[in-house]
């Protein structure tokens, strides 16, 4: 592992080659995702800051492949779940077998000790199997019987769903929702990128695997220099301002207070400043820019705010709310 540097050029040579295969990783997710720019960062994000991710968007869109990608690209244990209603907490966590000819109970671990866990549409699952993937998301670890088992490191929860509106899903607890470090959607893709789409995969034999181009310990380094990367005390300040709007509307805007019923918790500023360092590393820089947080406020934000019934009557999302607090905070 690098040894973390004092001085800034040295950081930034450090981070230059440290995030290599930050490069590899992107190439060899382009074999099988074409476009979607964006989400591949968000998951290089998530991935860098060990937080978890919710993707959100129509079905077909590719959620489901970018995260078989990007977990084929690391020599890391994937596990698929595919959430459906009838899913329990044991099918996710595991169980306790009696073995009668010893008179004991020992534990059969689950698909989720795994170190990326792809939870396929997981707001058709209840509300028990939320609650047992809680304690794994937030302490890493489950609880079968009296004993504890710590997941393996690192473990990050990468979830997809279908909007709320469609048939048989369901809201995800708020509390499960503020473990996620981003949530982002996923939209339709461009005309070109449609283009080749079809062309690759109007096909009997698609390509839809990738190859392990990046060892653990590679990840671990880049973790390791993302504490040094430098936030500046105007971009902190900016950082808490965007949060506490959230919280107190009308220092900034009179019209938003009738449009937020409750703002983001303190995890948010946490997470916007990690996403943001991550971003940097991304881009082989040892500083945080304003930019770097304005373009991630509204992954970190969006499924942490609660929008007021007069906003939804007015058929508002969190997108359009965030818009107007972003256009309001000034940028340092």
């Amino acid at each position: 592992m690098s040894t973390v540097a004092n001085d800034p050029q040295q950081l930034s040579e450090q981070i230059k080659a440290a995030s290599q295969w930050v490069g590899a990783v992107k190439e060899e997710i382009s074999r099988v995702l074409v476009g979607q720019a964006q989400l591949v960062d968000r998951l290089l994000i998530g991935l860098l800051c060990n937080g978890h991710i919710l993707l959100e968007g129509m079905p077909g869109l590719a959620k489901t492949l970018a995260v078989k990608a990007l977990a084929g690209s690391l020599h890391l244990q994937f596990s698929r779940l595919q959430f459906t209603p009838d899913l329990l907490p044991a099918d996710l966590i595991g169980t306790m077998i009696y073995h009668p000819e010893e008179r004991t109970f020992a534990p059969k671990l689950g698909p989720i000790f795994a170190n990326i866990i792809l939870a396929d549409e997981i707001n058709r699952a209840p509300a028990k199997v939320q609650s047992a993937l809680l304690e794994a998301m937030q302490e890493r670890q489950v609880t079968l019987g009296e004993e504890s088992y710590r997941l393996p490191s690192p473990f990050l929860v990468l979830a997809t769903q279908n909007p709320i509106d469609q048939e048989g899903t369901y809201q995800l607890p708020e509390a499960q929702l503020d473990r996620f470090l981003l949530k982002v959607t996923v939209g339709y893709p461009s005309k070109s990128d449609e283009l080749e789409i079809m062309d690759r995969m109007a096909s009997t034999a698609p390509v839809d695997e990738t190859r392990p181009v990046v060892e653990p310990e590679a990840i671990d380094a880049s973790r390791a220099l993302l504490d040094q990367i430098y936030i500046d005390a105007a971009v902190r300040e900016y950082i808490v301002d965007l949060v506490n709007v959230t919280r107190y509307p009308s220092k900034v805007d009179a019209g938003l207070s009738a449009l937020i019923r409750a703002g983001a918790s303190p995890r948010a500023s946490i997470n916007l400043a990690l996403a943001a360092r991550a971003r940097a590393f991304i881009e082989h820089r040892s500083f945080v820019t304003p930019q770097d947080v304005k373009l991630l406020a509204r992954d970190v934000l969006r499924h942490r705010i609660l929008l007021s019934y007069e906003a939804e009557a007015e058929d508002m999302t969190t997108d359009t709310v965030l818009e107007r607090i972003l256009s309001k905070v000034p940028v340092p």
